[in-house]
């Protein structure tokens, strides 16, 4: 059984995108080049590693097994690489974060660059989850740190506050429901609406609340920003549902109103989450500092 740590990484992107094709982009690798190692490592080992299926990849238990043996040998690698750096007076590293929509688009940006000046030979990936799935990638070395809604449980995860935040209503000013003070989310589902692109956080979030309202949520048009969201609600194409600073940021150049949602749910206080921040690298530890200034 010989497997290099081309493989390894292969093999852990493809299993945390569940999907050979996405694994592949994230290893930067071809897919048919992808494809093609994991039937070698298969082969090598005499087992299947995984379960194909029409919605993508699953690990089998040898699978699994891999996977775990994989993230020590790869963690491995780069704290080898963090201790020999320190002898040529330079940080070299990277860092793996998960963020919610929110947190990636209205918070990350301005801390990230600041971080990323100040430390040329540190890398910085980033992934979009919901908050329910931060959590569990976090605690099973998936990732370095979340950042995710504070309303969830982390379990026994640290956690330090992060920004605050809050869902909000946007409509247009003209809007009959532009003059409430507050509004529950389900009376806003009787009217059509306009949301980011199906596959993110904040819309995954948003459709499994009007679920649990026994409610669909009436989608006109779903797009890739928050800007462009905005644009569409001025429009009167529909209402939106978005974190109370992007809607208060677009609000400032369009005409609309935006009316805070009454749900205890639509609080959104932004958390960092970690295994344990004493076990982490310094230059992990120095973004963590970063973040929480």
């Amino acid at each position: 059984m010989r497997f290099d740590l081309t493989d390894l990484s292969l093999f852990r992107h493809v299993v945390e995108a569940g999907s050979i094709t996405h694994g592949a982009g994230r290893a930067n690798l071809a897919l048919a080049a992808a494809s093609t190692r994991i039937r070698l490592m298969e082969e090598s080992l005499g087992a299947a590693l995984l379960t194909r299926g029409r919605q993508g990849v699953s690990p089998t238990p040898a699978g699994r097994a891999l996977l775990v043996h994989a993230r020590e040998v790869l963690a491995g690698v780069e704290r080898l690489r963090e201790e020999m750096a320190a002898f040529s007076g330079s940080a070299f590293g990277q860092i793996r974060v998960l963020a919610n929509t929110n947190a990636l688009t209205e918070f990350l940006p301005e801390a990230l660059s600041a971080f990323l000046a100040g430390h040329p030979g540190i890398g910085v990936e980033i992934e979009e989850r919901t908050s329910e799935e931060i959590v569990g990638l976090v605690a099973e070395g998936a990732a370095d740190l979340g950042i995710l809604s504070g309303t969830v449980d982390t379990g026994s995860l640290q956690t330090f506050p992060f920004r605050e935040d809050r869902f909000v209503l946007v409509a247009a000013r003209d809007h009959p429901l532009a003059g409430r003070g507050a509004i529950p989310f389900v009376q806003v589902l009787g009217h059509d609406l306009v949301g980011l692109d199906r596959r993110s956080a904040i819309s995954r979030f948003l459709v499994a609340q009007a679920a649990r309202e026994g409610r669909p949520m009436r989608l006109r048009v779903q797009l890739r920003g928050f800007d462009a969201v905005c644009r569409l609600v001025e429009a009167r194409v529909g209402l939106a549902i978005l974190p109370e600073s992007a809607a208060a940021r677009a609000a400032q150049g369009l005409a609309l109103a935006v009316v805070p949602l009454a749900d205890s749910w639509a609080r959104r206080d932004l958390t960092l989450c970690l295994r344990d921040l004493d076990g982490l690298p310094p230059f992990i530890r120095a973004f963590v500092a970063q973040l929480r200034a």
